[in-house]
């Protein structure tokens, strides 16, 4: 049995504890439960007995909400269980650890950071490289975290425009059966976009942005031929592209322009026979310097908990084979 051994964490602003505890100590309580200690607290200081690695967690953990609160960001339920699943893997031995700088995003409408290594690892990446692959499953922040860079960077000058994309698959090259006009034949395919796009802008804003092209939202095919400069160009499930559009995609990068290529491999609705051109970039361009390559998992599923546990039983999820 591991021997239990008592900390003491003293915090100085009384002010921001009720925020750190949580509703009638909720985070507390969550800490309890996920790192198997015990927390006691009286006044502004916390007791924490239990496993020197578990002690280590749960410390880095309220250190690391404290510091949030600090600096005036928010920390609801979502935050802290996030700080928890970060000081989990930090604990496997992952080189990334809370105690590292956090990146936050500012919007007009919020202020965002990541709630995973691999989202911490894909932040540094946005900001640090011209052309990013976010690799990984649905709910992992790939495109949301790529949406709030992009408006984030366009807010302060440092690119003229957005442009976001997504290959229309189901329609090919039949959009023009599909009734009404054109937008109205793409917007479904690119809502995702948008429902990103309304967490950072206000409706208003988007409007006026769309309306003088700060923003475009376009489906791949209107990629063709063109050079993105001054621009964040994001291209959205690209694990349904081909080879061939993927390629074409790529070398649109204009000067001064950052592109995010982000994806689901698992996730391919190309018809049978045909490689995603995803899958092809990652083979073709995976050892090329400069480009950088961020992989998500089922750790990284930022939505309702469920979701992760349905991620990870499909990942792992092996059919019995009928007997011939």
């Amino acid at each position: 049995m591991v021997d239990q051994v008592t900390i003491t964490v003293e915090f100085s602003n009384n002010r921001l504890l009720p925020f750190l505890f949580g509703e009638h100590d909720e985070f507390l309580h969550k800490l309890e439960k996920q790192f198997h200690i015990k927390v006691n607290n009286r006044g502004n200081r916390v007791q924490i007995t239990g496993s020197p690695e578990g002690i280590h967690s749960a410390q880095s953990v309220l250190r690391h909400c404290y510091t949030r609160l600090e600096r005036g960001l928010s920390l609801d339920a979502l935050e802290f269980e996030a700080a928890m699943r970060i000081a989990a893997q930090s604990s496997q031995g992952l080189r990334i650890s809370l105690d590292q700088e956090e990146i936050v995003i500012s919007t007009h409408r919020r202020v965002i950071s990541s709630r995973s290594l691999n989202q911490k690892k894909y932040l540094q990446a946005l900001q640090n490289h011209e052309l990013v692959f976010g690799v990984g499953p649905a709910g992992t922040g790939k495109t949301y975290l790529a949406v709030a860079t992009g408006v984030a960077m366009m807010i302060s000058g440092q690119v003229d425009r957005i442009i976001l994309s997504r290959p229309a698959v189901e329609a090919g090259e039949r959009l023009g059966f599909l009734p009404g006009d054109l937008r109205e034949k793409v917007d479904p395919y690119l809502r995702p976009l948008y429902d990103a796009l309304h967490d950072m802008l206000s409706g208003e804003q988007i409007a006026k942005r769309l309306s003088s092209g700060d923003i475009e939202v376009a489906p791949l095919a209107f990629m063709r031929g063109r050079t993105l400069a001054n621009a964040f160009v994001i291209l959205d499930e690209a694990q349904n592209t081909t080879p061939e559009q993927m390629k074409m995609f790529l070398t649109r990068l204009g000067n001064r322009s950052r592109m995010v290529v982000t994806g689901d491999l698992s996730q391919i609705d190309l018809p049978k026979g045909t490689k995603s051109g995803l899958q092809d970039a990652v083979d073709v361009l995976g050892k090329v310097d400069d480009i950088a390559f961020i992989y998500f998992n089922a750790q990284d599923v930022v939505r309702h908990p469920l979701v992760g546990k349905i991620v990870n039983s499909y990942d792992s999820y092996q059919p019995l084979k009928a007997k011939e």
